[in-house]
């Protein structure tokens, strides 16, 4: 993992007129500075992403010493780079499964948002430790805490939104805290997922975005340029501190993004922006949506979750080329189906998942009582589902030595009898396919 410690990074969303060292110069739609600072030469990344890169542009052959993650290369332009790890030592998609530490399979895990904002190093390994004993590989987590105006000492908070200009909190009670979180993963072998912003208000979201930078709507936050430059800033951060832990499972773009009533080109555009931002900074590591799945004619009943009214076209965003993998998630008694339709919904994300040659993970699902007779045929689905490759229950519950973790009525307790059906059972099945 790459440690460093910075200090508060700040942006007020100006455009200069050169592109600063590792800025955005180029690109599909690119409206900003094409030229570089002195001693950076606008590089090509992909059609929608050309970034300024240390080195100097000659009349013949140009000779460039990055830090980049790519294999060496000789043809006109000749690149000399540092070495780094292979893809192989990364998770990947292998066809419609996952490989984790050279194991091809299907992996179960869970999310943990909460271990994200814990201060007691001890306490982040305790869960790492049931975690890994469990025999769970994935984990998934808030890569975000975002405010608007920075409380009391000792509260944890990653970024800072006032006035325009947006602070990355990079002290003990701000990404600090990742760092002891991706290092406790890394000693365990257990992968992360790390989501950027939140649709929702909790820790933020993208409304904490919007109090400074003006606008009333999700399509604002999609759509406000100042937005998205903040919110890339804050990618670059996170990405540059773990670019290379094998920890890492996943970038994702963002927990359950929605943008009500729009058209759907408004999210796949910034979903194909920002992955092929992603890609241009960190090729190695995976990257997803974090969708819930919303959008899909295949197969559907006609209910609300299989409409597009949400913004969201799954199928489409599947296809994104710089998103590897598919995401849904699964909440009937939020959105007025029937527990058993479940089923239903895995079925026909793992068939749209085989039909791009894809996996899918099922990312997020959970009731709020009878958790076993529930969710457990929902398990049993989506391990016997072509294209599913994985699931994550929500949510990981614990005793800390402050107690409990929050059960907020989806919450599976390590040793509880609910962890037995739900984890030691599931794991059983997943070994016996």
């Amino acid at each position: 993992m790459k440690r460093q410690t910075l200090p508060l990074l700040s942006l007020a969303g100006a455009v200069a007129a050169q592109s600063a060292a590792y800025g955005q110069c180029g690109g599909n739609n690119w409206s900003g500075a094409t030229t570089c600072v002195s001693g950076y030469v606008c590089t090509y990344q992909n059609e929608w992403y050309s970034q300024c890169i240390p080195g100097t542009v000659t009349s013949s052959s140009t000779t460039l010493t990055t830090t980049t993650r790519t294999t060496s290369t000789t043809s006109t332009t000749t690149t000399t780079r540092t070495p780094v790890p292979s893809s192989t030592d990364f998770p990947s998609a292998s066809g419609l499964n996952f490989t984790i530490d050279g194991v091809t399979d299907y992996f179960a895990g869970s999310n943990s948002y909460w271990i994200s904002m814990l201060t007691n190093d001890a306490d982040v390994d305790l869960v790492l430790d049931h975690i890994a004993d469990s025999g769970h590989k994935i984990l998934r987590i808030w890569g975000f805490n975002d405010v608007n105006t920075e409380p009391g000492t000792g509260q944890v908070w990653f970024q800072k939104h006032s006035g325009g200009v947006s602070t990355i909190n990079t002290g003990q009670y701000g990404l600090q805290r990742l760092d002891a979180v991706v290092s406790s993963a890394e000693e365990r072998g257990v992968k992360l997922i790390i989501n950027f912003v939140n649709n929702w208000d909790d820790y933020g979201g993208m409304t904490a975005y919007l109090n400074a930078y003006g606008g009333t709507t999700k399509t604002d936050w999609y759509t406000n340029a100042n937005i998205q430059a903040a919110y890339r800033t804050y990618i670059k951060a996170v990405i540059d501190r773990f670019i290379d832990s094998p920890a890492i499972f996943a970038w994702e773009l963002a927990n359950e993004p929605r943008c009500n009533g729009c058209d759907t080109s408004v999210l796949y555009d910034w979903i194909s922006d920002t992955s092929a931002y992603i890609k241009s900074l960190d090729p190695l590591h995976m990257v997803t949506i974090g969708d819930e799945g919303f959008g899909l004619s295949t197969g559907s009943d006609g209910s609300y979750p299989f409409s597009f009214g949400e913004g969201l076209d799954f199928a489409a965003n599947l296809a994104i080329d710089t998103i590897d993998f598919g995401t849904f998630h699964l909440y009937p008694g939020s959105w007025g189906v029937s527990y058993d339709w479940g089923n239903l919904w895995a079925r026909t994300h793992g068939a749209a998942c085989a039909a791009t040659g894809k996996p899918c993970l099922f990312e997020e699902y959970g009731a709020p009582s009878d958790h076993c007779a529930i969710e457990v045929p929902w398990q049993k689905t989506a391990v016997s589902s072509t294209g599913i490759a994985g699931d994550l229950f929500w949510q990981w519950g614990d005793t800390l030595s402050s107690g409990q973790t929050h059960n907020d009525g989806n919450t599976i307790y390590y040793g509880s009898d609910e962890y037995t059906c739900m984890v030691t059972e599931h794991m059983e099945r997943i070994a016996a396919r």
